[in-house]
């Protein structure tokens, strides 16, 4: 039976990976044909506004306290102990608490926007004070609105349906591209109309993707529930899913809004060019890791533990395969950014090779976290993310304003705060998760 169990297993993660890059691909090419758009549509600086926002944006996914996550685990839990009514409540009680959050979070932040002088946040003269609130404000209400849209995601993650999530994301990627060649065309250059375009397509894909769930799973239709025996355990977990994820994206977000505060908005576009190339990686990379959380957590469940560290070693293999396509991406990134924005958008080595050493770490500290995110195991996570946010800033600080090292400085402390997880998350795995067979 657990030998059954374990080919279902992979041959289904081997479906989710082969779906997932067909729709990823489409997610990318529509990205990638964007960029030079909205930067000939906004211009330099603009773009690299609207850039900072979308980063800043990101943030706010981090408030549903890691109930996105904690839901997947106790939906692929529930699943692997094959009890429908448990899926069924933990569904019910991840909605109506995301709910409730996402409505407590609408009104604080738009009453707060009022008194934040965006302008001086963002560092720019380009925009008015009353375009920047309002954009702002749209991207706010479109991103909380899409807490609880969009938590069909972790419900599919629990399910090892993560292909139909890179659906949803190749839907808003699509659409965000053929707006924004509308508006390019329609409308001058405007981040208003830009936020209403991101905003709109991202709760279309999340809408799209929970009608086709929930009409094939008419039983598991949330209904608002709020009981401790059920968000107890959400939160259990959700909650160090939750500072973790802060912690790690004030690495991994941060980086544009100490290059515009450093540097100027300008500078952030270049940076944007460099990260979006190299991002393809992270990109393939997350593709085919993405699955591996709830089959490792199934896994975890079902005591497989000769499935876990048979799939570890085809993951390591393929880190190399990664590190070598990057290391022949370096070597012509400046033949790849002449062809892709033009000959005038000079960048140096020193931020492409740093950009392309901070990729290769993220994918280790990955590989790790996807076992460790299954299992539950996530103490040491938690220590080195915290390492890494509070060693950030301060190392960007010191390698720019007194080694000038310049934009490429920001990038470097990224990679030396992952340093952490990259030791640490690796020994946790071979000390405890294999050898003590989970």
């Amino acid at each position: 039976m657990t030998s059954e169990v374990s080919k279902k297993r992979t041959a289904n993660y081997f479906r989710q990976v082969q779906a997932s890059v067909f729709f990823k691909a489409g997610a990318l090419l529509a990205s990638f044909i964007t960029i030079p758009i909205m930067i000939d549509y906004l211009g330099l600086e603009k773009f690299g506004v609207w850039s900072t926002i979308l980063s800043v944006m990101t943030w706010l996914v981090l408030f549903d306290l890691g109930i996105g996550n904690g839901l997947k685990n106790r939906v692929s839990e529930s699943i692997a102990k094959n009890n429908r009514q448990q899926t069924h409540s933990f569904i019910s009680a991840g909605y109506s608490l995301i709910g409730c959050i996402a409505v407590l979070l609408w009104l604080f932040c738009f009453f707060v926007s009022y008194y934040i002088p965006w302008l001086r946040v963002f560092n720019t003269s380009a925009l008015s004070e009353t375009d920047m609130r309002l954009t702002v404000q749209i991207s706010l209400s479109c991103v909380l609105a899409n807490f609880c849209i969009g938590l069909v995601g972790a419900v599919l993650g629990g399910f090892q349906k993560t292909s139909l999530v890179a659906l949803g994301q190749f839907y808003s990627n699509v659409i965000s591209l053929v707006f924004v060649c509308l508006a390019w065309i329609v409308f001058s250059p405007s981040i208003v109309v830009l936020a209403i375009i991101y905003g709109g397509a991202m709760l279309f894909s999340s809408a799209a993707l929970s009608v086709g769930f929930y009409k094939k799973n008419k039983d598991l239709i949330p209904k608002f529930l709020i009981r401790r025996e059920y968000i107890s355990p959400l939160l259990s977990v959700g909650l160090t899913f939750f500072i973790i994820q802060i912690a790690v994206l004030v690495v991994f977000t941060t980086d544009k809004i100490l290059i515009s505060q450093f540097f100027g908005p300008k500078l952030v576009a270049q940076y944007e060019v460099v990260m979006k190339i190299f991002a393809l990686f992270s990109f393939v990379h997350a593709l085919i890791s993405a699955p591996l959380w709830p089959a490792y957590a199934d896994a975890f469940y079902r005591k497989d533990n000769c499935w876990i560290k048979r799939m570890l070693s085809k993951q390591l293999m393929l880190f190399a395969v990664f590190v070598l396509a990057i290391l022949i991406t370096f070597l012509i990134s400046d033949k790849l950014i002449l062809l892709w924005v033009g000959e005038d958008f000079p960048i140096s080595n020193n931020l492409i090779s740093a950009v392309a050493c901070f990729v290769i770490v993220s994918i280790w500290n990955n590989i790790f976290a996807m076992i460790l995110n299954g299992a539950g195991k996530t103490g040491v996570q938690l220590i080195t993310a915290i390492l890494a946010m509070l060693v950030n800033f301060p190392m960007a600080y010191l390698l720019v304003k007194v080694y000038g090292f310049g934009v490429s400085g920001i990038i470097i402390a990224a990679t030396v705060s992952l340093s952490f997880s990259a030791v640490f998350l690796p020994l946790q795995v071979f000390r405890f998760i294999l050898k003590d067979n989970l």
